[in-house]
């Protein structure tokens, strides 16, 4: 398999006061091009403090992370900000939209730094936000929403322009189980479907079960690595069906247009 990043001996140093804190220590991984990788640990084992370090959200202290052939750490802050809109896409557990913009308007906020002019902006958001199933919700805004439904603006934000990777970090913990099903299926679905690569942070062992691999990490060491046969379901498109069922109670709501 090709690999598309590579991370080779890094290590992270906070400083709280006088006291040193190792949050990453000796990190070695390569994630592979149009895998589905996992990241799973505790609150605290330094899974999304990983993340960060891949994504360029933070300064390693140690090491390197070469992504397409780039040393993420050598770039200025400008050109890792610069790199992050070209190829990344980001889905939140808290989902990060501007609560006055529309979910038109919170999925093609990103493309204007793009230089996609407005019109093809909002193509593009209305068409993912279709995709996703909240055709009718194109003009709500996030406390219009459910938190579902939020989470699917979110996975519609980061699958706009097709990155190359997406980073989830903890994309189904603000969601009830048969909801959290539904994303996970989705956002899998999407990313099998134009061979993009993507990396979840969670600490729940059932949403790791997507992954292609799961990466287990405890006190900032990866302690191990394995295969896993993925339990998504082939991307049926639950928010069809469920279209068509009604819905009883808020609860149903929710799983409804998530």
């Amino acid at each position: 398999m090709e690999t598309l990043i590579k991370i080779r001996n890094l290590k992270k140093v906070f400083r709280m006061g006088q006291e040193k804190v190792v949050a990453l220590n000796g990190i070695d991984l390569d994630v592979y091009k149009g895998e589905v990788l996992c990241l799973l640990g505790t609150s605290g084992s330094g899974k999304s403090t990983l993340l960060n370090m891949i994504a360029g959200l933070d300064k390693l202290t140690k090491g390197s992370v070469e992504i397409a052939g780039i040393h993420i750490e050598k770039l200025s802050e400008a050109q890792v900000t610069k790199f992050r809109q070209l190829n990344v896409g980001f889905v939140f557990q808290a989902y990060n939209l501007i609560q006055g913009l529309t979910a038109v308007e919170n999925v093609a906020l990103g493309l204007i730094f793009k230089g996609v002019d407005k019109k093809k902006r909002e193509q593009m958001a209305t068409q993912i936000l279709k995709d996703v199933g909240l055709g009718t919700r194109l003009k709500h805004r996030p406390n219009e929403m459910s938190g579902g439904q939020q989470q699917r603006v979110s996975i519609a934000r980061a699958f706009v322009d097709q990155p190359k990777i997406v980073f989830a970090d903890e994309p189904t913990g603000n969601l009830d189980s048969k909801t959290s099903i539904e994303i996970m299926d989705m956002i899998v679905g999407m990313t099998k479907s134009h061979n993009q690569t993507m990396i979840i942070v969670t600490h729940d062992p059932q949403t790791a079960k997507y992954a292609d691999r799961i990466v287990e990490i405890r006190d900032g060491k990866i302690i191990d690595i394995r295969d896993n046969i993925s339990i998504f379901n082939g991307g049926q498109n639950k928010n069809e069906e469920e279209d068509d069922e009604g819905e009883e109670s808020d609860a149903k709501e929710e799983d409804q247009a998530v």
